[in-house]
């Protein structure tokens, strides 16, 4: 298990690198006003309008970069510095939200394929918990270590699936931010191009964990695969 202790904290290092960096481009974007002095909760609203999409309620959530969408409630959270900013920052953050409301309503494959996975990968999640806590004891040998292994490779390579699918539900959703930012005016020049920057770097953290979640699937594939 050296190896996996070994992936694990390489990949934990480009997390904190890829956070850090995102963390720091919404403080900076957050000081910076948008053109049209619209609130992140208003420009959410303005977008759901532009859709004629109604049913989905934006609220304010709380914390830092919590913002998410919940296609089961149709609730679009945004933490207090978006639901309430006026900057660069809060009008992507909050466009880029109200991207996945839009995906929803339009049967956007990669999203339903996403949440129809949501409850296999919390089961996959709790597993590798379990089976880790078994090798940890020393449980994890012979015959049934084999098996633990095996199981192990499932619940990666269904957590390594989800995040693979989730690359194209963000990078389409800021797409769709982007162009409607831009045809709208409400982020002009050097502030389109802030607004790009900091999506840009909020899907390069989705993109970190899709590859950890593809190198630890691999990883364990070959031990199962190499084990007799």
């Amino acid at each position: 298990m050296i190896g996996y202790y070994v992936i694990l904290g390489l990949f934990t290092a480009v997390g904190w690198y890829v956070s850090n960096k995102l963390k720091s481009k919404f403080k900076h974007y957050s000081t910076l006003p948008n053109t049209s002095g619209l609130t992140g909760y208003e420009v959410g609203m303005a977008m759901m309008e532009h859709y004629n999409i109604s049913g989905v309620k934006i609220v304010q959530g709380q914390g830092s970069l919590t913002d998410h969408y919940n296609p089961r409630t149709k609730t679009v959270a945004l933490s207090p510095a978006v639901y309430q900013g006026r900057s660069i920052a809060s009008a992507a953050v909050a466009a880029h939200e109200v991207g996945h409301v839009v995906q929803h309503a339009t049967a956007y494959k990669f999203l339903e394929m996403r949440s129809s996975l949501v409850p296999v990968v919390q089961f996959s999640s709790k597993m590798q918990q379990y089976l880790f806590m078994a090798f940890i004891f020393g449980i994890g040998s012979g015959i049934g270590g084999s098996w633990m292994i095996m199981i192990l490779t499932a619940t990666f390579g269904a957590t390594a699936l989800f995040s693979l699918i989730t690359l194209p539900v963000e990078f389409d959703a800021s797409k769709r931010a982007l162009v409607w930012l831009d045809e709208t005016g409400i982020t002009q020049g050097q502030e389109y191009e802030g607004a790009k920057d900091a999506l840009w770097w909020a899907a390069m953290t989705y993109a970190a964990q899709a590859l950890s979640a593809l190198v630890m699937f691999l990883y364990f594939l070959m031990m199962a695969t190499g084990r007799d």
